[in-house]
C-alpha cells in the first residue's frame, strides 16, 4: 500500500465524482492499484477543465479519500474507475508549494524549477512525511479545537490509545468519527459564512458561536460523504425540515416545499427569492448527484 495523489479538475473531462469514484486510463492503473487501503489526497491543477487555455483551478490539495476498489469502465476501454470511501473536505486548501518549498519533493528539479514531467502525472505516489505535512496544513485552520480530538477524553472508535500516540496523527485521525464530524460541520459553517443557506439567517450566540448547523444532502446512513458539496449551513429547524423531505433543493438552486405540510410562520422565513444563499467559492456549491439523491429518496414534494 502506499499514499498517493489524484489529480482531478473543477471540470474533469473524466467522468469523476471525487467524494465516490476517480476516473482515470490504464496509463495509472499499477499506482492507483499502489494506493488501495491506504489514503489519497485530491489535487486540483491549474487548468480547471479540457481545454487547454482553461485557467480557474486552486493549484492546491483539497480533501483526503480512501482507495477502496478498482473496476473497469465498459463504456471506454482502456479506463478504470477507483472507488472511495471516507472522503473529508481539508479545511483549508494546501497550495502545491510554499515560497521555494514543495510539497512533494519530485515536483521540484535539483536547480529548484518546477519537474513538468512529474507535475504531469495525474496519479503520483507521496512519501508518509510529505503527506502527511500537506494532510497536517490541510487540517491545520483551528489548530486548539483539533487539538482537543488528540487529547482523546472520548473513545475513538476502532482504536484504543489516543491518537497523540500514532506514528502518523493525523493520517489515523481522519477516519475517526469525532475528528470528522468537528472538520465537517466547520468546513461547511465557514462555506455559508456562517448563514442559513435557506433562511439568510446568521445567529450567534451568547459564547461567540454559531447556532447554524452542517446538513448533509445525501444523508450519512444513506452514506453520504462529508463533502461540503454534500452539505447545507442550516438552522435548527430547516435542518429537521429538510431531514424529514418537507425541504428539498432544485439543481438551479431553488427551495422546493413539500405541499401542504409548511406552517406559515416557516414559510415566511424561507427567503424571498426561494433560492439558496451560496458559498462565494462555486466549488463549494451543492453537487447535482447529491441534490438528485436528496429529491429521489427524502423529499416528500
Amino acid at each position: 500500500m502506499a499514499k498517493g495523489v489524484f489529480t482531478t479538475k473543477l471540470s474533469p473531462g473524466y467522468d469523476d465524482l471525487p467524494e465516490e469514484r476517480y476516473h482515470f486510463p490504464r496509463t495509472y492503473l499499477r499506482q492507483v492499484e499502489q494506493t488501495l487501503g491506504d489514503i489519497i489526497v485530491y489535487y486540483e491543477p491549474r487548468r480547471g477543465s479540457v481545454e487547454p487555455s482553461s485557467r480557474g483551478g486552486r493549484q492546491a490539495y483539497f480533501a483526503v479519500a480512501r482507495p477502496i476498489e478498482i473496476t473497469e469502465d465498459r463504456r471506454q476501454p482502456g479506463h478504470f474507475y477507483c472507488h472511495v470511501t471516507d472522503y473529508l473536505d481539508f479545511e483549508r486548501t494546501v497550495p502545491f508549494r510554499e515560497g521555494d518549498a514543495y510539497r512533494e519533493s519530485m515536483l521540484q528539479r535539483d536547480d529548484g524549477a518546477t519537474n513538468k514531467g512529474a507535475f504531469g502525472r495525474s496519479v503520483r505516489i507521496v512519501p508518509d512525511d510529505e503527506f502527511e505535512d500537506i494532510l497536517t496544513t490541510g487540517f491545520s485552520k483551528s489548530p486548539v479545537d483539533f487539538a482537543v480530538l488528540t487529547n482523546a477524553t472520548f473513545p475513538l472508535s476502532g482504536f484504543e490509545q489516543a491518537p497523540a500516540s500514532f506514528e502518523r496523527p493525523m493520517i489515523e485521525l481522519t477516519i475517526t468519527k469525532p475528528f470528522r464530524d468537528v472538520a465537517f460541520r466547520r468546513s461547511v459553517r465557514a462555506a455559508y459564512d456562517n448563514r442559513c443557506a435557506v433562511t439568510g439567517l446568521r445567529l450567534i450566540n451568547g459564547g461567540g458561536r454559531p447556532e447554524v448547523q452542517a446538513a448533509h444532502i445525501q444523508a450519512v446512513e444513506d452514506k453520504g460523504p462529508d463533502s461540503v458539496r454534500n452539505g447545507l449551513a442550516l438552522s435548527g429547524t430547516i435542518h429537521w425540515l429538510f431531514d424529514r423531505g418537507l425541504l428539498s433543493v432544485a439543481n438551479d438552486m431553488t427551495i422546493l416545499k413539500a405541499k401542504n405540510h409548511l406552517p406559515e410562520e416557516v414559510e415566511r422565513l424561507i427567503n424571498a427569492d426561494g433560492r439558496l444563499n451560496l458559498p462565494a467559492d462555486a466549488a463549494q456549491w451543492p453537487h447535482p448527484a447529491f441534490l438528485a439523491f436528496h429529491r429521489e429518496n427524502r423529499f416528500k414534494g
